[in-house]
Formats: structure tokens, C-alpha cells, sequence
């Protein structure tokens, strides 16, 4: 039997992986490919009343309600301003009571650019110092043109108990 040297996630150390190149502000950032189920233009979002600023409303989403994160607010960049590049990156967030279950979200992001093939390089680590993004929200660092760019760990960013815990504590300044 031959042994197969496997990365920090689990997939064969070497293999190749794609990632979606975003901007958050001038920031690039990425996402894993397979996270992402479509990109979307900017259409209606609903806003919800008494929301922090990183939740910027629903959407209908071929009928189903889906919750739209702005990501640059989430990860404390700053809110995302509408233009004509900025898109919904609609991803598989982790389900409320069922980790291994996913949801759909909406992310917004200022703009997309591209899907690159990282080639089989390993990701990086996250540097202490140097990037705006805290680091319990980047899974590594991946080369784009040799340049560092965090790829970011959506089920941190995402994860539904962070998410309600800081809703509930802006819901209750708010009153």
C-alpha cells in the first residue's frame, strides 16, 4: 500500500486547488472554489430592523430567503460600498444545528476578479503581522501572481453561534 501525504485539510498534499479571487476595499482575498455556489449582481435586498452593520438584509434567491453577510463589515474592514462591481458571492455556509449540513448566504464583496489554480503549491501560514484581516479568520495565505493573498476560513466567518451571539449583543444596545 502506498501513503499519500495529505495537507493540514485533509486533501492530498501537491493537489491542486482553485480558489475565487475577491477584493474586500483594494484588499484581495479568496475563497476556495467549492464553497461557492454562484455570483450574483447586486439586486433587492430586504433590510432587517435593528441588524448590525454587517448584516445587510435578505434576498430572494429562486424563492428561497437567504441572509446577505457583508463580509469587509463582518471581518471589521468596513462596511461594503454599493457599486457597479459589487457582487453577492452566494456560498454553502455551516447549517445552525448541523455542522456537516450546509445553508445558502450571501456575501458581499466589492468586486470579483477571477478563478485561479493555486498549481499544487501549499498554503501559508497566517503571518502575526501584516494583514487588517484578523487572523482567526484566514485559513492560510496563497500565492496570486506572487503576491500573498489570506484566503479566508468562511466557517469561522460564518459559523451560526458567532454570528447570533453578535446580533443578540447590537440587538441589546439598540434598545
Amino acid at each position: 500500500m502506498t501513503d499519500i501525504a495529505l495537507a493540514p485539510d485533509g486533501s492530498p498534499a501537491g493537489s491542486s486547488q482553485q480558489y475565487l479571487r475577491f477584493s474586500l476595499g483594494r484588499d484581495p482575498h479568496a475563497l476556495r472554489i467549492e464553497a461557492v455556489r454562484e455570483i450574483l449582481e447586486v439586486g433587492h435586498m430586504t433590510p432587517l430592523p435593528l441588524m448590525p452593520d454587517f448584516v445587510r438584509g435578505v434576498m430572494n434567491l429562486r424563492g428561497a430567503v437567504v441572509p446577505v453577510i457583508d463580509l469587509g463589515a463582518r471581518i471589521g474592514l468596513g462596511a461594503t460600498t454599493l457599486a457597479t462591481r459589487t457582487c453577492i458571492v452566494v456560498v454553502d455556509a455551516p447549517a445552525r444545528d448541523d455542522h456537516s449540513a450546509r445553508q445558502p448566504m450571501g456575501v458581499l464583496v466589492d468586486a470579483v476578479h477571477e478563478v485561479f489554480d493555486d498549481a499544487g503549491r501549499d498554503a501559508e501560514a497566517v503571518p502575526r503581522l501584516g494583514t487588517r484581516v484578523p487572523p482567526e479568520f484566514i485559513r492560510g495565505m496563497v500565492r496570486i501572481r506572487d503576491r500573498a493573498t489570506p484566503e479566508l476560513d468562511l466557517e469561522a466567518i460564518l459559523e451560526h453561534q458567532a454570528l447570533a451571539d453578535l446580533i443578540a449583543r447590537h440587538t441589546a444596545r439598540s434598545h
